[in-house]
Formats: structure tokens, sequence, C-alpha cells
């Protein structure tokens, strides 16, 4: 045991001087979030809370590979939205991502960012159930049942307990570092005790986790049959292959039939299932897999039965494409967007297979009409710019990127980078400064950040406009850089 924590702790320290890219820019989210006790009745703040969270994200991406897929990424956080707005706090600003990992888990982590892995997307059966982690999780931090372990870490850097934090959720144990102190195993210690959740913890999230379902509009009952297909899987195949999440969420039989009886309280709800999960599902089962000729096989299967289903015949088509059998996925394509004209993601398929077949202007086209059809879509708006700068269209490009970038949300790596590719081409040239500053500022690189807005500072065509918006920000990371060396 002191051996695991001594290596977490190491690798907290090494990830603390190495910070990555988080999955958005919090901004001052933080600042509409009230203060919160615990039984102790001491606080943290709620900007403390987010700025933990912030670099919790950053040392996540230092660990995992997150997915970077628009659609995924959008459809994952349009559900966990959804949810937040029923549940008892609708107006914390949570995060939800995705991590390329096959086991089944989810997390909760400081300042509301929530993961979820692709293997807990891929088993659960219908989006009730997925939609059931996330409430649970959801309930975790509304609930405040990390505040402990938060405060614990408050004797630590800024970074380097945003790390052990990350580190302990993620059950991360490599690394080595001769110079690791006993205290700093010992406050380890302490914040891997306050990540576990008591029974009463788990009690109450399922509670509140089942109602925010049900005033979703989702059937409570996916919460406890995930669990419960979970907990056979285990009894069926050993404790060898029990999943993650049954590791930091034990579940047991009289769990399962308590979680039962609350959503009898309730009935079955609306919606079981719906047809973008199943889409979801199945594009993450293709994308991800290293070999794509067993999908395609599975899905040939799949989409022959008479009750084949969208997701099967779009799963056939995405296997096909990645198998090489362009015209025969583009054909599939094309009968589902006439069965269906207004789905997004047929579209946005459709439309990168033709870039990928060299016919740039049925992409192209494709994407505007879409984006006339949902203006201010996120996932079309990145897909869009991305076409427009293949194609030397960088001033269109960079004019769609500015307009997305106003919502907080598009405030992505993928997005700073566009941002610099297109002003690099098209100009202004400051403005490629200004993306690079924003990137490495998401990347924790705080000290390149402030030298490229200083650059940017540099260039006579800057208005006096932008000029007092560059110093503003640059004001903001020089205090960001004061915070983190704190101790």
């Amino acid at each position: 045991m002191k051996s695991h924590l001594l290596k977490i702790i190491s690798l907290a320290g090494i990830l603390a001087l190495n910070p990555v890219v988080a999955p958005g820019d919090a901004g001052d989210a933080g600042d509409n979030l009230p203060d919160f006790g615990d039984s102790s009745g001491s606080l943290i703040s709620p900007t403390r809370e987010f700025e933990l969270g912030r670099e919790f994200m950053r040392s996540v991406t230092a660990q995992v590979r997150l997915v970077d897929d628009p659609h995924i990424h959008q459809y994952i956080r349009r559900l966990g939205e959804r949810l937040v707005s029923h549940s008892d706090a609708p107006r914390y600003p949570f995060t939800f991502f995705v991590i390329e990992d096959s086991s089944v888990n989810a997390f909760a982590g400081p300042g509301g960012y929530i993961g979820v892995h692709t293997g807990l997307i891929l088993a659960a059966r219908n989006e009730s159930e997925l939609a059931g982690v996330l409430a649970h999780e959801i309930a975790h931090v509304t609930q405040r049942h990390l505040l402990r372990a938060y405060e614990s870490a408050q004797q630590l850097s800024l970074p380097t307990a945003a790390a052990t934090i990350a580190a302990l959720l993620l059950g991360a144990a490599t690394g080595s570092d001769a110079g690791i102190a006993a205290a700093s195993a010992i406050q380890a210690g302490n914040i891997q005790h306050q990540l576990n959740f008591t029974r009463a913890n788990e009690k109450e999230a399922d509670r509140i986790g089942i109602q925010t379902l049900e005033r979703s509009g989702f059937d409570p009952y996916g919460m406890p049959s995930f669990f419960e297909r979970l907990y056979q899987s285990t009894r069926l195949y050993g404790s060898a292959s029990i999943p993650e999440f049954l590791s930091t969420h034990p579940v047991t039989s009289d769990r399962i039939a308590e979680t039962m009886e609350r959503a009898a309280q309730f009935g079955n709800a609306r919606e079981n299932d719906s047809t973008e999960f199943q889409l979801a599902r199945a594009r993450l089962k293709v994308t991800t897999a290293n070999d794509t000729r067993p999908v395609l096989r599975e899905y040939a299967a799949l989409s022959a039965k008479p009750d084949a289903g969208p997701a099967d015949h779009y799963g056939l088509a995405l296997a096909k494409w990645r198998n090489g059998e362009t015209a025969a996925a583009r054909e599939l394509l094309q009968n589902l967007l006439a069965s269906d004209p207004d789905r997004i993601l047929y579209r946005t398929t459709l439309a990168e297979l033709q870039m990928e077949a060299g016919n740039p202007r049925e992409a192209l086209q494709l994407y505007k009409e879409t984006l006339a059809l949902y203006p201010g879509d996120l996932e079309v708006g990145e897909y869009y710019a991305s076409a427009l700068l293949r194609t030397g269209q960088a001033g269109a490009a960079r004019s769609q990127v500015l307009d997305m970038l106003r919502d907080r949300q598009a405030r992505t790596p993928a997005m700073y980078e566009l941002w610099g590719k297109a002003a690099r081409i098209a100009g202004p040239e400051w403005e490629t400064r200004q993306a690079s500053a924003e990137l490495h500022f998401l990347r924790g690189n705080f000290p390149l950040a402030v030298e490229q807005l200083e650059q940017a500072l540099k260039y006579p065509e800057l208005s006096h406009y932008d000029e007092a918006r560059v110093r503003a920000r640059l004001k903001e990371f020089k205090a960001a850089i004061e915070e983190r060396n704190k101790k």
C-alpha cells in the first residue's frame, strides 16, 4: 500500500510539471457557483474548486486518450446537460468527456468534470442505462460527496493536488521519484480514503440520480437494470473480470433491490432508448476498433435481419467505408439520409466521406445546408471549418471559427488549432499568436501562453480594441501562473 501511494504521488509530481489539454475552457463558470459546506462546517470556495477541476482535467489527459470525435463529444455533452437541467443543481457548470478505454467505468472529478469510458457506452444497451450512470455521477457532485477529498488536497499545491486526485480516480500507479516525502504519501492516503464513497453516499446518489432520470424523461429503471447486469457478470465470470465501475461504486443485491424499489415509485417513464444513442454507439464501435473486419461482418449480419434499425445500417456504412468500400458506404449513407433527411450525423458522415473521396464541392454544400438547418451547431461548424481550410478557403474558415468561439463550449484545442491554421494563411498574423496562446493555456503551458500574447502585442497592425483585449487576456494568464505557484 505504501509503495502504491508513493508511485501515485510520484506521478502527480510529473504531471504537475507536464500538464496537457483540457476538453474545454471553463472561463469564469466557477463564479456562478454557491458556497457549499461539509458536515464539519468548513468551506471550499467555488472558484478554488473549479480551478482544481481545470487542473484535474489537464492531469487526466496526461494519462488517458480522450475521444475527440465531434459527434461523440457533442452527444455526451447534450445528454449530460439534459440531465443536469433536471437535477437539483441546474446551474452547476458540468463538463462531460469521453475516454477511449474499453473498460466499463465512469467517474466524477472536482468542478463537475465527469468522465465516461467508451467501454461503458458500448456496454449500455439503451440510453436510459447510460443516462442512469451519468445521473448517478452528477448526484455525487451535487451532493458534495467528494468535498472532504478536495479539502484534504488543499494542503498541496494546486497542480499537485489535481494530479493526485486524477491519478487516484483513474487507478494509476506508475512512475518513480526518489525525492518523495513521507508526508506526501500520507496526504495521498487521506485523499484516497475520502475518494472512496461510503454506502450512504452511494444510496444518496442512487436516490437523487433516479429522481433526475425520471425528471429528464428517461426510464428510472435504467440505473438499476444496468447495475444488475454488471453485478451478474461478476458472479458469472468471477471477480477477476470485475468492471472498474464496480470497484469504485460497489453494488450488492440489496442495493439493486433498493434501486428497483425506488424506480418502481415512478414507474416506466416516456423514454427508454433513442436513435441518437444507438447511432453514437455504432459510431464508437466502428471508429475505435483496431480491426474493422470483424465489425463489418457483425453489422452485415445485423443489418440483414428483418428488425434491423437505422444504427445497424449506419454501422454497416461506416464499417464498409473503413474497409475501403467507399462506393457501397456512400450508397448506404445516401439511403439513410433519404429516410431521415434532417439527421445531422448522416449529413456530416456523408460529407466526410465525400471529402475523402475527392468531392469537396459536394461536401461543402452539404455542410452549408446543414448549418442552415441547425445554425450555430458546434459539431457541424467544426467539420465545416475544417473542410473550408482543406479546400483553400482560409478566410472563410477563420470567420467560421471566430463565430463559433463566441460559444464557450466551442473553446477546445481543436477549434484553437483551426483558428491558428486559418489565421496563418489568411491573416491577420497576430491572431496566429493569440490562437497559439489559447491552445498552450488549455494544455497547461502557461509561460508559453504568456510569451505568445506578448509577441502578439508587438504587431503594429493591432487595433486599439484588439490590443486591449489581448492585454486583458495576458493579465488573466499571469494571474493563473501566480495562483498555480501558490503552495
